[in-house]
């Protein structure tokens, strides 16, 4: 009876709310978005992975060409604030009706108006160069800017296309033509909004915003909690029958992103990687199998002597190996089951806590490459730590325990 009162509760009270969040117009915006820039930081990051592997031979031969080969990553993940907001600003202003070519070209125009050129300059010979943007807040510390201007470009496209303060030319006049005219006035209002506050009052928006998001951004990346409370809250809604991943990711992915994104760069210049709570962490360690870590519930079901679980088991095991668990999670089921929505919620969080404690004391590398999705776990834990044999270890423990 308390299981089911418990389930009540999240169809009934915790379900409702995050449904709606999850399919806000901005969030679904800021989701779609920045997974549009995946195959990029995947492609930039192996690029990372290139110049660190952990052979010192390798090391050695490539160190000539270290700066040609780090050119792909730095303009790949070393942009990836850039190209999400015009994915993002595209989402938004489709999910209007809007043409989202403008709504992207707008939101990419705004967000650059925050950024200041300088004059630069070849450091061999102080011969300058021209204008130059800095790539300081291109990537992802500038991740929470393109969120805000993108909402800003694509509201104020919005608004004028319903208040019809646009310019509007002959039917004759080719769509595409018609469209970008109907984009000039609202394009000029959120340009010369974003450049009067930035570069006539001076007020740098990308700071400012660093700064407020700055103790969030370490909470969800080097706390207990800021790792905890999103497999608590994915494992609960999947056990309601929600995709957990798409609802909180939703939510938390720009916070993941700016994580891995400082990651990369730090294992990029040299250094270690020092944030945990990237999703890395729980694409490789908590999720082996798919969210909730069902590869060793298919090898369980295999060995039962029920025909009916042997055979779920035996259709869910090569897709669970590429980390596809919908065959599990809706044939076993787990999806509304009280029995086995204990153990799906309970095993993450102790391998959710082996893993915290692993990264906090270096016992592991923290990821700073983005591998494919369907990579096998240990594999894809070994390359996205940049080789570090101890992720496979670990992999293979948290593997154990469920």
């Amino acid at each position: 009876k308390k299981v089911n009162k418990f389930f009540s509760w999240i169809e009934n009270k915790m379900l409702p709310p995050m449904a709606k969040l999850a399919e806000q117009k901005h969030l679904r915006a800021v989701r779609d978005g920045i997974i549009s820039t995946m195959p990029l930081i995947m492609i930039g990051s192996f690029f990372v992975l290139l110049v660190n592997f952990p052979i010192p031979a390798w090391t050695e031969l490539i160190q000539p060409y270290v700066p040609s080969i780090m050119l792909p990553y730095r303009i790949t993940v070393g942009l990836m604030a850039l190209y999400a907001s015009y994915g993002m600003g595209y989402s938004l202003a489709k999910s209007y009706d809007l043409d989202g070519v403008s709504g992207g070209s707008l939101s990419l125009g705004t967000f650059l108006m925050t950024m200041t050129p300088v004059i630069g300059k070849v450091a061999e010979t102080d011969a300058e160069l021209g204008w130059v943007l800095p790539m300081n807040f291109l990537g992802g510390g500038g991740m929470f800017t393109a969120i805000l201007t993108m909402i800003l470009a694509v509201e104020i496209l919005r608004f004028c296309k319903e208040k019809n303060v646009t310019i509007k030319l002959p039917e004759q006049v080719p769509d595409s033509v018609a469209r970008s005219f109907e984009a000039i006035i609202p394009g000029m209002i959120s340009l010369t909004l974003v450049w009067f506050v930035c570069h006539i009052l001076k007020f740098d928006i990308n700071v400012a915003i660093m700064k407020i998001f700055e103790p969030v951004v370490d909470i969800a990346g080097n706390t207990y909690l800021g790792v905890l409370i999103p497999v608590v809250l994915i494992c609960l809604l999947w056990s309601a029958g929600v995709h957990g991943v798409s609802v909180i990711g939703s939510i938390v992915r720009p916070l993941w992103l700016v994580l891995l994104e400082q990651n990369i760069t730090e294992v990029a210049n040299g250094g270690v990687a020092q944030n945990i709570g990237t999703e890395g962490f729980f694409d490789l360690f908590i999720w082996i199998g798919g969210s909730g870590g069902t590869l060793a519930l298919c090898i369980l079901f295999m060995m039962s002597k029920s025909t009916y679980m042997k055979q779920i088991g035996k259709l869910s095991l090569i897709p669970g190996i590429f980390n596809i668990n919908e065959p599990i999670m809706f044939g076993a089921p787990i999806v509304l089951n009280p029995i086995l929505a204990i153990p799906f919620v309970t095993a993450p969080i102790v391998t959710t806590t082996i893993t915290y404690i692993a990264m906090k004391f270096d016992f592991v590398a923290k990821v700073s490459v983005v591998t494919p999705f369907a990579i096998p776990a240990p594999i894809k834990a070994y390359l996205s730590t940049n080789g570090d044999w101890r992720a496979i270890v670990l992999v293979l423990v948290n593997f154990t325990i469920y």
